[in-house]
């Protein structure tokens, strides 16, 4: 492993701290994303424009994506502060557009910044359940061209 993209879940920082221990250990650059769907950057992108407007200013939609980026940072610094690892790594923001879909855009991600390997959180599913609704764990699993770890929830 040379490169690693782990998805953030600010609900659990437990594949967090797996992927930077793993990362530090074979001395890997890893970078951290924070993911936004559609519904979450139009909520930060309502805020900031709220904002802009008692400001006189206006903000891109690089703004919002530095918000999401910002969080992922915040997490991962203290997450690998405690782990006291000394780790290369970068955190990074992305908004799933509206004609992909989430596993689609973390490999996009992934390919983009070349990685090798992909840490994820999933949920528990049955096969029929995975068949009828989908699955983002299973689709990068799939089509993502090198090993994935996830961590079932």
């Amino acid at each position: 492993m040379d490169k690693a993209l782990v998805v953030y879940d600010e609900d659990d920082t437990e594949l967090l701290a797996e992927a930077g221990e793993l990362a530090a250990g074979v001395d890997a650059k890893l970078f951290v994303l924070s993911l936004l769907t559609a519904d979450e950057f139009a909520d930060a992108r309502e805020t900031l424009d709220v904002v802009a407007e008692e400001e006189h200013t206006s903000y891109d939609d690089e703004v919002v994506l530095d918000v999401a980026k910002r969080e992922a940072r915040e997490a991962a610094k203290e997450t690998f502060g405690d782990l006291d690892i000394d780790l290369d790594w970068q955190a990074v923001g992305a908004r799933i557009g509206d004609d992909e879909t989430a596993a689609s855009r973390i490999i996009d991600v992934a390919e983009d910044r070349d990685v090798d390997h992909v840490f994820l959180t999933g949920q528990q599913r049955s096969p029929t359940g995975k068949a009828v609704f989908g699955d983002r764990t299973q689709a990068v699993i799939l089509n993502f061209d090198g090993p994935v770890t996830t961590l079932l929830q």
